[in-house]
């Protein structure tokens, strides 16, 4: 609600503990609170306005108002995003670098992923049919990193796979932590922009036997609009920024597993073939399971958005999780349905688990149709494909702790083929 011309300030000097203590939930607590979609507060030293709902998202992703550079902490940035990344560009540098992203997201190349993705749960299953159990989660990484490697053309060894998947899923675990899981991160990074800098180096000296049909070939001879070769830490980032958010789907497919669990008469739904619902399934995971928490940016210029005012220069967050969980949008929001995606048309605004707006022209995350893509995979081989048992163990997870997986990491034991 947006009906009062003064927008509520959290007191105190600043609210960063607060955050970190509360996790996904800091900014749905206090809009429940205030009695208020938007509020304001300080954050990481500054003046912060937190918002959520779709209202909120559609004012958030108009670049008119708001600019990504510069607005999430460097500490991020270094870790997570990466230098100079997409999501920390606007205006032209922003399009030139989200066209070459989306070039990839055709059609045939989602399929191509789909098929990979299929061959390595095949090959995985095999695997595991030797073990006594398994960790769910770490292995899961591993069959998301082989594929993504595979999909983007970037040569794995089999003795590197173990250190690639810690690496890619160390940038995402250590987005917020502090000590030495952050600069593990910070390592990561470092490592990854080595391995990855250097395959492009060969690309470009002539010196490398990558297929040049692959995504990463043609990432590492792309041409700005003015024809000029990227940098070679450019190519690096985005390739990074394929790989990474494919290995980051781990964390979807860990909800994946505990829906299924926990909701046995709607997978029973799920195993009657119906393609429509298992996307609503898909769909409902990500509404409703902790990801993405939420993203910055800072206003542009002075505005006024209704009877409130937004000045220059002001950190602006919005509330993914929260606005996936409005309850002016979302019927009984805390309940797990699918079926309320059942005559869904589709928000760039309502519902935004990877972010808002438009694919092209704004911010939203070009890899979605990829992670519902793999989902929708995985999906079938957990409920149609495999059976295993599930000892006891803490299955619970935080809604402090981001990313949010569940404590045991999922332990599964006696998986079989079904046949």
């Amino acid at each position: 609600m947006f009906n009062n011309n003064v927008i509520p300030r959290e007191k105190g000097l600043d609210q960063t503990l607060s955050l970190m203590r509360e996790g996904y939930m800091y900014i749905s607590n206090r809009c429940h609170s205030f009695q208020s979609d938007i509020f304001e507060t300080r954050l990481f030293g500054k003046k912060a306005i937190c918002m959520r709902g779709k209202k909120a998202a559609e004012l958030f992703y108009d670049n008119e108002k708001f600019k990504r550079q510069g607005a999430a902490p460097k500490r991020i940035v270094k870790s997570f995003f990466g230098k100079n990344s997409v999501q920390t560009l606007d205006g032209y540098a922003h399009q030139n670098r989200k066209n070459m992203l989306m070039s990839v997201m055709t059609t045939d190349r989602i399929q191509q992923l789909v098929n990979i993705t299929r061959q390595q749960w095949e090959n995985s299953i095999t695997y595991w049919e030797q073990k006594d159990q398994i960790i769910f989660y770490e292995e899961v990484q591993k069959l998301l990193c082989k594929a993504a490697c595979e999909w983007v053309g970037v040569p794995l060894e089999k003795i590197e796979i173990d250190k690639r998947t810690k690496d890619l899923a160390s940038l995402f675990e250590s987005t917020v932590a502090f000590g030495p899981v952050y600069w593990s991160g910070r390592n990561s990074r470092k490592s990854l922009d080595k391995w990855i800098g250097e395959i492009i180096d060969g690309i470009r000296n002539g010196n490398s036997n990558v297929d040049d049909n692959t995504i990463l070939y043609q990432f590492a001879l792309y041409r700005d609009l003015e024809a000029n070769l990227l940098k070679k830490e450019t190519v690096t980032v985005e390739i990074i920024n394929l790989l990474r958010p494919i290995v980051a789907i781990s964390i979807f497919l860990n909800f994946l597993f505990l829906a299924i669990y926990h909701h046995p008469e709607e997978t029973k739904k799920v195993k009657s073939g119906d393609e429509q619902y298992s996307e609503m399934f898909v769909q409902e995971i990500r509404r409703f399971f902790p990801f993405f928490p939420f993203i910055a940016a800072l206003v542009r210029k002075d505005f006024n958005w209704g009877d409130y005012q937004f000045k220059k220069g002001v950190l602006t967050i919005l509330d993914i999780y929260g606005t996936n969980h409005d309850p002016k949008r979302w019927e009984n929001p805390k309940l797990f349905n699918p079926n309320r995606f059942a005559d869904w048309k589709g928000s760039p605004f309502g519902f935004i688990p990877q972010g808002g707006g438009d694919y092209w022209m704004g911010h939203r995350c070009a890899g979605e149709w990829v992670t519902i893509e793999v989902m929708k995979v995985s999906l079938s081989y957990l409920t149609e494909r495999l059976d295993y048992e599930v000892p006891n163990q803490d299955l619970s997870y935080s809604m402090v702790s981001i990313p949010s997986i569940p404590k045991s990491k999922i332990i599964i034991k006696n998986i079989r083929k079904r046949s």
